[in-house]
């Protein structure tokens, strides 16, 4: 059976969990809004929880039930190298990952984020390093925690996005969007990004309450993967945004400047 994103992270507390997808959820959350300084800030939070993480993980899986923020956080990454290194197989919890955290947590205390006065601004650059660095740590966590290549505990860890739009409105098992004057491709696209995996054409359908199906699936969504904005399967009939198509609908949902 195929891991899920709501699997990935089973093994942890419940609070421990929350933790740490909370700390992702609003990296990408803020990212997306362009709201460069709290998308840094929150690198810091993930930086915790992903270090009690592989702290529970080299301790033989007893895991704290909430994230934990060392007294001397560089300095205690650094010495889970030498401290855990009879630990089998735990070259990536106790060397990769700590380093990779040391640079993100150098951005969240000394680049214009953490405090005044820092040297530099926020600023997109430095919110796009700490996006794909915590994306990067917490497929790594994935793939430590149930033994998956790199690209199956990145796909894991994409399909962790939830995106919300501000002017979608969801009850149960409907969506709607409530923006007045999108054609019904920009629509198809938005709704698209809202969801996680592969959604049902008769979802997106229903969603839209689009005219006509045949012409829905000729003038839309072969249109959409056409432009490949979308992978459209014709015989599972099911639709899924391509990069290209979630850099499109992302345009459509950010706020004006």
């Amino acid at each position: 059976m195929a891991l899920t994103p709501a699997d990935a992270f089973s093994a942890l507390p419940l609070t421990l969990r929350a933790d740490l997808l909370s700390a992702f959820s609003e990296i990408v959350k803020n990212y997306r809004e362009h709201r460069w300084e709290p998308s840094e800030l929150n690198g810091g939070k993930l930086c915790e929880a992903v270090y009690t993480v592989c702290k529970g993980w080299l301790d033989g899986g007893t895991y704290a039930a909430r994230a934990q923020k060392p007294n001397n956080f560089p300095k205690t990454c650094w010495e889970m190298e030498v401290k855990y290194a009879s630990v089998p197989n735990s070259r990536s919890t106790r060397i990769l990952i700590p380093r990779m955290m040391l640079g993100l947590y150098d951005i969240r205390n000394n680049r214009g984020v953490g405090h005044a006065g820092a040297d530099v601004d926020p600023n997109h650059m430095d919110a796009t390093a700490v996006l794909y660095t915590a994306k990067w740590l917490m497929a790594e966590l994935v793939r430590v925690l149930h033994t998956l290549t790199t690209e199956e505990a990145s796909a894991i860890v994409d399909g962790l996005i939830e995106r919300e739009v501000a002017w979608v409105w969801v009850d149960g098992d409907k969506k709607r969007i409530l923006k007045k004057g999108m054609t019904w491709k920009q629509q198809t696209l938005v709704l698209l990004l809202t969801e996680a995996s592969d959604v049902p054409e008769a979802d997106l359908f229903r969603w839209l309450e689009h005219t006509g199906l045949p012409s829905f699936r000729k003038d839309v969504l072969k249109q959409l993967h056409h432009d490949r904005l979308i992978e459209y399967d014709t015989a599972a009939r099911t639709v899924r945004l391509l990069p290209p198509g979630v850099t499109a609908a992302e345009g459509l949902v950010a706020p004006a400047p």
